[in-house]
This record gives structure tokens, sequence and C-alpha cells, in this order.
């Protein structure tokens, strides 16, 4: 069974987010999707609030495991048992921020393989960056959000009185 890593802020989980996760879906047979954990990034959803909405949008999708790790990606991986780490890029800057990633972590773990999934055309500009900045400025974001977690975004976000 092939198996790969896609892990993430995921503060909060976007179209782009889903869509790299469905291109994995068609390429190996169990995807964990990782909440990372950065104590240095104030996130606008706790841990607990993106693992449940991550829970929620797939959760019809038995081949795909959420989880969350306090680590180095290599050693998530190797928890996970697989070299396989898939990377989202919208355009070159990511592309430069993760294949410099690539390279630091490929000197910790040898045998590692990271799989690029580039965006969808139309949502080049879709970040979770982008709709935190929306929320902050009282702007429309929901169309980058999956529909199948709008209304618990929505309840997370009135609960903040945000």
């Amino acid at each position: 069974m092939k198996t790969c890593v896609f892990a993430g802020t995921f503060d909060p989980p976007t179209v782009g987010h889903k869509d790299v996760v469905e291109a994995a879906l068609k390429i190996f047979d169990k995807v964990t999707v990782a909440v990372m954990i950065n104590p240095e990034k104030s996130c606008l959803f706790s841990k607990e609030e993106r693992l449940s909405l991550l829970n929620k949008l797939y959760e019809n999708e038995p081949r795909i495991k959420v989880r969350s790790f306090d680590g180095a990606a290599v050693d998530l991986l190797k928890e996970e048992n697989t070299s396989f780490y898939v990377r989202g890029v919208r355009d070159c800057i990511d592309f430069e921020y993760e294949n410099r990633n690539h390279f630091a972590s490929k000197k910790l773990m040898d045998g590692m393989v990271t799989i690029y999934i580039p965006a969808e055309q139309g949502d080049i500009h879709v970040s979770s960056s982008l709709i935190r900045n929306s929320v902050k400025f009282n702007k429309e974001f929901m169309q980058y959000i999956p529909t199948e977690i709008q209304g618990e975004v929505k309840k997370l976000l009135e609960a903040k009185n945000v």
C-alpha cells in the first residue's frame, strides 16, 4: 500500500488544500493529512478546531487519516512509515521555499521523496493567510473554504466574535 503525508498549518483548510489531497488520492492508496504545530505561529483556529474541520471535510473518505504533529516533517514521515511527502505549490515563490525545505529535509532522511502538486490556475491566489486577512477586515472569503466545512467555519468564527 502506497501512502504519503501532506502536512501544513491548515489555518483554516482551503479549497487549495482540498485540491492537493484529491490529487494525492489519485496517486496514493492512503493520505495522512497532518496539522503541524508551530509554536511560533499565531493561529486563528486552535489545533483542535483545525483537526475538527479536517475530520469533517474528510469524514466520508476512509483513505484519509487526519492527525496533528509537533516536530520535523521527516519524523512525521517516519512515524507514518512512508518516504513520500506531498507539497502544494501555487507559484515560483512556493516552489523555491518548498525546494529549500526539501533539500534540508533530505539530509535528515535520505530516502525522502517530495512530490509537488501545482495549484489549479483559478486558485493560485488562495491561501490561509488570505482567509485570515479577509476575516480580520470583514471581507468575503467563503468561496475559498471547501463547501463541506463552510458552516463549521462560520460557527467557529461566530464563537470567537470575529
